[in-house]
């Protein structure tokens, strides 16, 4: 069998580039267009693939390697099936009529492909930079990094500026990336599961006005050109990781980075493993198929051995096809990202509920008594607003209340600050989005911080910081109903109050009963840092203060 010495092809008008990867072990079976290696520039990283099928015999390269174009990198031993191809593509008799018209229409080719380029030269760099516009994340109000969970256009789309590019979703919110500028999509740079910052780059937008390059970037002409096995360079073919305008983390979670290559990416998500539990052992902390393999074995070793007692029994699976008509409807990721928090806090945090009844017959006269000034101010005054402000005060008065737990429970936090989270219920599930200094707020600003935030987490608009730094939670059901529940700690909280629906009721006044405005009220709270006596403090002076709303001006 004849051997092969593969060497670095085209790379695009790169001096030099590194090694990042091997990916292969010498003795592998090697199929045509495999990865042989990968390269990294300052701004892509790209896969070496093999031109021939065959076994590898040695590389001549090792990891962190700087090479150039025509370098050789492995030595390939070609099978027979791959040897035979390319003795079948030589022709036997190169003076017959058939290889001298070959040759014939080669040259042809060759001078109409230098006439076209002579007629229609290439555009310089600059004016080529002028025409393009890469666009970037815009502030997502967080140094975090996020999920691409959508791609919303496709390469050779035309776009207008503001419309939206792909979808990026946090914990609890997605966000729509829009795009800066008008005109057709050259490239993406980003892929679903990606993980972008503000400032990271999402597209290359062919600006409106020059047609010309658009369609030659996506579909680039080809004239017809023999092919010689042996000497004809093979192209570099970009992989699933995008270029980035900064080059990746020295540790693959840092930032929430995660350094590996479309290889090794390919089979964590076969697995179902997530990269950012991995320590990469590879160049600048890259994670190598080996460094995947010992995590997948270890993680096996580990589910197999028994866990006693602790582990808690799972539901059974059930078909209930077999009752009726069924439809199987994926969560969200916002959804199950709930699910997930509230059985973490459920089973963490020893929940206690203190139920009460506050008489808001006062406080919702004056309320309907500011109805004419709000529509003048724009602004709608709702109960929430009242709640909010209470609680802040209550806050103030009670900091047991505005207090975490650390997480290695030897200590506390105390907060000298007082931002309140409201539940709202939105077609992507659940968010809580965080009302700041509520003690340092009077009701309009309150009410106007309120109806901004509700409409953002209703469209999907929430930033990760707009759901940030909450000491406490308020959860009303009061529009909905209900005379009362228990709603889950939002941990590292240490109290979370539930609002029920309002109802009159006959209440004693010492002499008769009179009909009261009640609402009722529910106090959970984590009972590590929070006793009884303290719960009860909190609810009294919370009741007192909706009862007489004077007291909130004090």
């Amino acid at each position: 069998m004849a051997k092969e010495i593969i060497t670095v092809p085209d790379l695009g008008g790169a001096d030099s580039v590194s090694i990042i990867e091997l990916c292969l072990r010498v003795g592998d079976n090697v199929e045509l267009e495999q990865s042989l290696i990968v390269l990294e520039s300052d701004k892509a990283t790209m896969d070496v693939p093999s031109p021939v099928a065959g076994s590898l015999t040695k590389y001549l390269v090792a990891d962190g390697d700087t090479v150039k174009v025509g370098d050789p990198i492995a030595e390939i031993e070609i099978s027979l099936d791959s040897q035979d191809s390319a003795e079948a593509a030589i022709p036997e008799t190169p003076d017959s009529p058939d290889s001298m018209q070959a040759d014939s229409v080669q040259v042809d080719s060759t001078q109409a492909a230098t006439d076209q380029q002579s007629a229609n030269p290439e555009p310089s760099e600059s004016q080529s930079q002028a025409q393009e516009q890469i666009v970037l994340v815009p502030d997502i109000g967080s140094e975090d990094k996020i999920e691409v969970i959508e791609i919303s256009v496709e390469v050779g789309a035309t776009v207008e500026e503001g419309d939206t590019l792909l979808v990026l979703e946090s914990d609890k919110a997605t966000m729509d990336v829009p795009s800066s500028h008008s005109g057709t999509i050259l490239t993406l740079l980003a892929t679903e599961g990606d993980k972008l910052g503000t400032g990271d780059q999402v597209a290359t937008i062919q600006l409106s006005g020059d047609k010309t390059a658009v369609e030659e970037s996506v579909e680039p002409p080809s004239a017809p050109v023999e092919k010689e096995v042996e000497s004809s360079p093979t192209p570099l073919t970009a992989s699933s990781e995008q270029p980035k305008e900064s080059a990746p983390s020295a540790t693959p979670d840092s930032n929430n980075d995660i350094y590996a290559g479309p290889a090794v990416r390919l089979l964590a998500r076969e697995l179902g493993v997530d990269l950012s539990q991995i320590s990469g052992t590879g160049p600048k902390g890259r994670i190598q198929k080996d460094d995947l393999n010992n995590f997948v074995k270890t993680a096996l070793q580990t589910s197999s051995q028994p866990q006693g007692n602790a582990g808690i029994p799972q539901v059974p699976a059930i078909d209930f096809s077999q009752f009726g008509d069924v439809e199987k409807v994926k969560l969200s990721k916002i959804q199950k990202l709930t699910a997930d928090n509230m059985q973490r806090n459920w089973l963490n945090v020893p929940h206690v509920t203190q139920f009460d009844d506050a008489d808001i017959t006062d406080l919702e006269q004056f309320r309907k008594s500011l109805k004419e000034e709000s529509e003048k101010r724009g602004v709608r005054v709702t109960p929430v607003a009242f709640l909010i402000k209470a609680i802040g005060a209550a806050l103030a008065a009670n900091p047991e209340f505005n207090r975490s737990l650390s997480a290695d429970a030897e200590s506390y936090i105390q907060k000298h600050y007082i931002h309140v989270g409201m539940a709202v219920d939105t077609p992507r599930g659940l968010v809580v989005p965080v009302i700041r200094d509520v003690d340092q707020k009077g009701i309009w600003q309150l009410s106007a911080d309120i109806m901004e935030m509700a409409d953002k987490a209703r469209q999907g608009a929430l930033k990760p910081s707009d759901m940030q730094g909450g000491c406490f939670t308020l959860s009303s059901l009061g529009a909905i109903g209900g005379k009362g529940f228990t709603p889950i700690v939002n941990s590292p909280e240490v109290g979370i109050l539930g609002v029920s629906k309002s109802q009159i009721k006959p209440v004693w006044n010492g002499s008769e009963f009179a009909p009261r405005l009640l609402l009722p009220l529910s106090l959970s709270y984590d009972h590590r840092l929070i006793n009884g006596g303290d719960a009860g403090r909190f609810m009294t002076y919370l009741v007192k203060l909706l009862g007489n709303i004077g007291y909130l001006t004090l």
